[in-house]
This record gives C-alpha cells, sequence and structure tokens, in this order.
C-alpha cells in the first residue's frame, strides 16, 4: 500500500509518501507546494493559488501512483477568514485526490500527533522528530512535510483496522444538513 499524506495550507501544503507492507513502513518522498512564491501569482489571487495546489497534487499523485491518501481535517481557529482559506486549500487538495480515484481518509492533527508522539498537543519539533525516527530519515523533514508523512503514518496504522470493521458491518457515511435526505461526505 503506497499512502500519500496531505497537510493543507493555503501558502504552504506539506506532502508525504510511504509505502506500508504490513507492520514495515518505508519512506517514499515528502516536500511541499507554495503558492506565494510562484511569477505572476500574487498573495490575493485565490484562484491561482488554488489551481497551483490542485494541480502540484496531481503531479504527485501521477508521479508516484499512491493507492490511499490521507487528509488532515481543518480545524477552527481564532479567525473565521483564516479557517475560510484553510477550508478551500483543503477543499482543493481533495478534488486533486478524488479526481485520481484515490481512496481518501480524514485525521484530525490532534489524531496524527497521539499516533505519532503519543501526545495530542506535541510540538512541531517533536514531530519531526518521531517521523525521523519512524522512517529512518538522515535529517528532520521540514514541519509541513513532517506533518502529511506523520498523516500518512496515521493511516498505516488504522486502515487495517477499519478494513476489517469493514468487513464485519458496512461502514457509514455520516449525513450532513437536511437537504432533501442529506448529503453523504
Amino acid at each position: 500500500m503506497r499512502i500519500l499524506g496531505i497537510d493543507p495550507g493555503l501558502q504552504t501544503t506539506g506532502f508525504g509518501i510511504i509505502d506500508c507492507q504490513g507492520a514495515q513502513l518505508r519512506y517514499v518522498a515528502s516536500g511541499t507546494i507554495r503558492t506565494t512564491r510562484t511569477p505572476g501569482v500574487t498573495l490575493g489571487d485565490l484562484p491561482a493559488r488554488l489551481k497551483i495546489l490542485f494541480q502540484g497534487i496531481g503531479e504527485i499523485v501521477q508521479q508516484y501512483q499512491p493507492t490511499q491518501a490521507a487528509v488532515e481535517i481543518v480545524f477552527v481557529n481564532v479567525n473565521p477568514q483564516s479557517t475560510l482559506l484553510l477550508g478551500q486549500a483543503r477543499g482543493a487538495a481533495l478534488t486533486a485526490l478524488v479526481s485520481h480515484d484515490l481512496p481518501v481518509a480524514e485525521y484530525t492533527a490532534l489524531q496524527m500527533k497521539k499516533a505519532i508522539t503519543g501526545n495530542g498537543r506535541a510540538a512541531k519539533a517533536q514531530i519531526q522528530a518521531m517521523v525521523q525516527h519512524m522512517l529512518q530519515l538522515p535529517g528532520l523533514p521540514g514541519p509541513d512535510a513532517a506533518d502529511a508523512l506523520g498523516l500518512a503514518i496515521t493511516h498505516a496504522h488504522a486502515a487495517p483496522m477499519l478494513q476489517r470493521l469493514g468487513s464485519v458491518s458496512p461502514l457509514q457515511r455520516r449525513q450532513h444538513a437536511m437537504l432533501k435526505g442529506g448529503r453523504a461526505y
């Protein structure tokens, strides 16, 4: 199983790819997609920045051929405008993944931190160090790439259990809103 982890952000989106065979994890690639240093794209040009994210993730999927993806769930922070912008970046990432027919799992930052460090309030440096240790990397990955790799590792550990649960009883997608029977997501 090859897993692509995505840590969405409007300025910097982290990605990390691992191979998982049983309990064995192997690092494949990681990095960031930046939307702030692109010639001709200004900070206020939201559609162009979302396009960069969409196309960048699409290129990563084509190059590395992951079989599954894990994306961080957006948290609501103090500034509602920032939350909305982050949600749009996350939407561009999700759309890129599903347009390539990848199954997508979603985890909160707290779930990922707990799975990687054992502490849901772990600092970025702790996540970087644990990801480096777990994947036997020669150096620390960048903070956004480490979060993305952490999401991939979290999914590698959770996916077998979720598959077993799904084989016993069909997993139900949650229904959202009450618009003509609700909307599955």
